[in-house]
């Protein structure tokens, strides 16, 4: 009998090799999707909040949805890339702990998968432009989102099976960091889950205590103790995740998007979002469409 099942699925966006030079030069690109590359030639860098991690050829890398990053080629680079989202039953992100960027050594079954990826989703690639601010509209996903459905089973399925085997190569213990969900109640697990799910609501700390059926000051603690957080922060920080991703793929109004985010109105929702991001909405906003996002 199985006992163990993974909750996350990924949906394929875009799949290509490209060949590129020093116009692939993007700052504070944050994607709410995942980005896997593999280098064959020439050099790179990313930039995340911690450090410069220098794309060189055999190497795979992989920058989780929503880690805030530069992109550089100071001269020529050549690569394999996928794009995908990420989808999950309770709302919580495998990477949830891993929000940076992480290499590892490649194999010849990775280059093997990279083509048989390519193979299977001809015409994948981003034929507009390398540039994130042409491709990271909402039109351009729900094209996506049709091919998927358009997919037969059996390319759909193989599909997915690759995006897992990729995923899964970052997943050792040198370069993922697991939160032992063993050692934290079930009824703080069930409440991550439910904020996930209902960021739209009113969550007030006293509701979420009932929930799980805590006095409010015990349950803050044991909260904090199994997340590093307390539960006002930690909710308001998946409320602006949730807000930049609504303002990647949509065309909602940042009053609409509060609305969508739980706040209680738009000027709180612009107080929250500059406390956690340092910008206010139009700034963020702004930024996106001039620096390359």
């Amino acid at each position: 009998m199985i006992k163990r099942a993974l909750k996350q699925t990924f949906t394929l966006l875009n799949v290509d090799y490209v060949k590129l030079d020093s116009k692939w030069n993007y700052k504070n690109v944050i994607s709410p999707y995942f980005r896997i590359y593999y280098i064959d030639a020439g050099r790179g860098e990313i930039w995340d909040a911690s450090a410069k991690t220098i794309l060189e050829p055999g190497f795979l890398y992989i920058i989780p949805s929503f880690t805030l990053c530069n992109l550089v080629c100071p001269d020529y680079l050549s690569q394999y890339f996928v794009q995908f989202f990420e989808e999950s039953s309770d709302g919580i992100s495998l990477f949830e702990h891993n929000r940076s960027i992480a290499k590892i050594k490649a194999t010849e079954i990775d280059i093997l998968n990279f083509k048989r990826l390519l193979k299977i989703n001809p015409g994948r690639g981003i034929n507009r432009s390398d540039n994130p601010r042409a491709y990271e509209k909402n039109t351009f996903y729900k094209e996506c989102q049709e091919l998927n459905n358009r997919q037969s089973m059996s390319t759909f399925t193989e599909t997915h099976g690759i995006l897992l085997q990729f995923v899964s190569r970052f997943l050792t213990q040198e370069t993922f960091k697991y939160m032992d969900t063993r050692q934290v109640p079930v009824k703080i697990l069930n409440i991550i889950s439910y904020i996930q799910l209902n960021l739209h609501h009113d969550l007030s700390v006293t509701h979420l205590a009932q929930k799980a059926n805590l006095h409010t000051d015990y349950f803050s603690r044991l909260f904090h103790q199994h997340t590093g957080e307390r539960p006002v922060k930690y909710l308001n920080e998946k409320r602006i995740e949730r807000a930049q991703y609504l303002m990647v793929t949509t065309r909602m109004t940042f009053t609409e998007i509060a609305i969508q985010t739980g706040f209680e109105n738009v000027f709180y929702f612009s107080k929250i979002f500059k406390k956690i991001t340092g910008m206010s909405p139009g700034s963020y906003k702004k930024r996106m469409d001039t620096v390359g996002f």
